[in-house]
């Protein structure tokens, strides 16, 4: 059975391949034949014939007809005892023939004129249509993708619809208990919360809602961040926009723009509408040389009218952002468009303590981390910048393959922060000794000095951007609050400046004073001429000689206006250098009577290579009462 079976399939497969074999000699035959039938054409076809050798056939009797196609300038020619299957024989002609003619003629041979349809026209209206056709649907397929954006339909052409972000209820996720260290600007926007949830109870007596608040400070210092609050905080619609989102470079689209966020604003009062970076299309009109952007000035113009004009927005509050209040237009700031104008400072210890409370609740603290003694190293830190520290730490402390955040790793932070970042030490070497020499110039006299801030730390470890060392105060944070600095102060500001400089040349000499200081003259240039032309701390007199010039582009002055005569500027620079070299001699002094304690806390930074403020100050009251002790014994 299997045997039969296999031979059943042997005689199949030897029929396929028959017949595989019979088609292809029948394709082959098939082909050969049509070469062969075709081989005379061709010849035929291949067969030339110029227009002399034309007029030469005629007049031999060779031509038996001539059919001449003057749209393509060819004359068909058919000769005699030419086979009727053959095609006749195409000969190019000139532009004008009447010779041919008048041959044809008087040797009596048959000819015809039978043009051929000339396409050309029609081919070139065929082109352009398919070229316009294409145009058309290239254009559809831009406004559809447009159309299916997330944009919205039609967002091509929808140059002058509002950009803002809409939420019936904004859950962003932040309340009021997360704001910390603005406790100010935290309660008179819960007033505007409170409003939009009890309007009845202001109203009442009177009062009516404010049209709107400007948050003023700092970069970092949350204003932002308020604006989530009062979003999660309201419970009504908000709108969060941009305002470089109402600029373009399309004329009229900033106020359409405005006009659009209000309408949509109104029909979902009452509302918040959040602007940020409110100076982007807030600037003084008619600010910088030539004329202002009057697209921009436009888009304000529509702002203002929205806010405060002839038709009211009631239930609308608008609340902006900004820290750059010095450009704004004064229209925009007047009561009526923004009643409250809300100063975001920096936060003060207490509310640097807060802020890293907030900060510090996802992240692993060691035992020994103390936020209190964070919040006092760190004055000046706006809220960005110690959520920023916080999660440096915490990088150091993964990338050192430890469990929890240290002092150590915080104590890092704050330096990569403020300072940059730590490289590797330097090689013992006269470079390493002299800036050992430098920074301790600076540390000591900064601890010297009654007047000078406390002493934090003084290192030799180079940080980037050609930082070879440096030594670290604490500010007083009274000072930096109130911005109010006296003359002891700023003299012993420019001792402690001028005392890298001064050690180099009392250890090395004149000549051996090298220019890594020259950041330090500059600083000393600035406050000894601020304190003779701005603050009147000079025998010139209490008068203000200078004072802080306008931008050009924010409507000021172009040139600077001198306040004084020539002979006055010269007796303000010769004041400037006195002010300098007293306290450069002041300085030197003070570190000559000293040097023994300069070698000594040089020898403990070239080994240590840190020294913390406290180590620092037991150095020196150690050398202070040795001396004391030496000079009662002699006594």
């Amino acid at each position: 059975m299997m045997k039969g079976s296999r031979n059943l399939a042997q005689s199949l497969s030897l029929t396929k391949a028959k017949s595989k074999v019979t088609k292809a000699a029948l394709v082959g035959w098939l082909l050969t034949q049509t070469v062969l039938m075709s081989a005379p054409a061709m010849a035929q076809a291949r067969q030339t014939l110029n227009y002399t050798g034309l007029l030469k056939k005629i007049d031999a009797g060779e031509v038996e007809r001539v059919e001449i196609d003057e749209a393509q300038s060819i004359a068909r020619v058919r000769l005699q005892g030419q086979n009727k299957n053959e095609p006749p024989i195409e000969v190019q002609l000139l532009e004008r023939n009447p010779e041919l003619i008048d041959r044809l003629r008087k040797n009596k041979v048959s000819f015809d004129s039978q043009p051929t349809a000339d396409n050309s026209v029609v081919v070139g209206l065929v082109a352009n249509l398919l070229l316009f056709m294409l145009l058309i649907a290239g254009l559809l397929l831009i406004l559809r993708r447009s159309s299916n954006s997330p944009g919205g339909p039609g967002q091509a052409m929808n140059f002058g619809k509002s950009r803002a972000r809409f939420q019936m209820e904004a859950k962003t996720g932040v309340m009021f208990d997360d704001v910390a260290g603005i406790e100010e600007a935290k309660e008179e926007l819960q007033e505007v919360v409170a409003f939009l949830k009890k309007p009845e109870r202001f109203t009442a007596v009177g009062a009516r809602i404010p049209k709107g608040a400007l948050l003023v400070g700092s970069p970092g210092t949350g204003k932002t961040l308020l604006a989530k609050a009062i979003a999660g905080e309201a419970g009504v619609p908000f709108f969060s926009i941009s305002g470089s989102e109402f600029v373009e470079m399309f004329v009229g689209v900033g106020a359409s723009r405005v006009r659009d966020l209000f309408k949509k604003a109104k029909e979902n009062a009452p509302c918040i509408v959040f602007i940020d970076e409110i100076d982007a299309v807030g600037r003084q009109r008619g600010a910088g040389i030539g004329g202002g952007n009057d697209e921009r000035e436009q888009t304000l113009n529509q702002l203002l009218t929205e806010m405060d004009g002839f038709e009211g927005n009631a239930g609308i509050i608008v609340i902006a952002a900004t820290n750059r209040p010095d450009v704004l237009d004064s229209a925009l700031l007047r009561p009526g468009r923004f009643d409250r104008q809300i100063t975001v400072d920096l936060p003060d210890r207490k509310g640097r303590l807060k802020i890293l409370e907030v900060h510090a609740r996802n992240k692993k603290l060691s035992d020994e981390v103390d936020l209190e003694k964070i919040a006092r190293q760190t004055p000046g830190f706006s809220g960005a910048e110690l959520a920023n520290l916080l999660n440096e730490a915490a990088i150091l402390t993964a990338r050192r393959r430890k469990d929890a955040v240290t002092m150590l790793e915080i104590d890092d932070a704050i330096d990569r922060v403020s300072i940059g970042l730590a490289k590797n030490p330097l090689l013992d070497s006269t470079r390493k000794r002299m800036t050992a020499y430098h920074e301790i110039g600076h540390a000591l006299l900064t601890t010297l000095l009654d007047n000078a801030d406390p002493l934090n730390k003084v290192t030799i470890i180079p940080r980037a951007g050609g930082i070879e060392g440096f030594s670290q105060t604490v500010p007083n944070e009274e000072t930096i609050d109130s911005g109010l600095y006296t003359r002891a102060w700023m003299l012993d500001r420019i001792k402690v400046i001028l005392g890298g400089r001064a050690v180099e040349a009392e250890v090395f000499g004149e000549d051996a004073i090298d220019a890594g200081a020259a950041s330090d003259i500059g600083k000393v240039t600035q406050i000894a001429r601020q304190m003779v032309t701005m603050f009147g701390m000079s025998d010139l007199g209490p008068v203000a000689l200078e004072s802080s010039g306008g931008e050009v582009f924010l409507g000021r002055n172009m040139m600077p206006q001198s306040e004084y005569s020539e002979e006055l500027a010269s007796k303000i620079d010769q004041k400037v250098r006195e002010i300098a070299k007293f306290c450069y001699a002041e300085a030197r002094r003070l570190l000559r009577e000293n040097r023994p304690l300069v070698d000594r806390l040089v020898d403990v930074l070239l080994e240590q290579e840190t020294i913390e403020g406290d180590q620092f100050r037991t150095i020196v009251q150690e050398y202070r009462d040795s001396l004391s002790q030496t000079a009662s014994v002699t006594s």
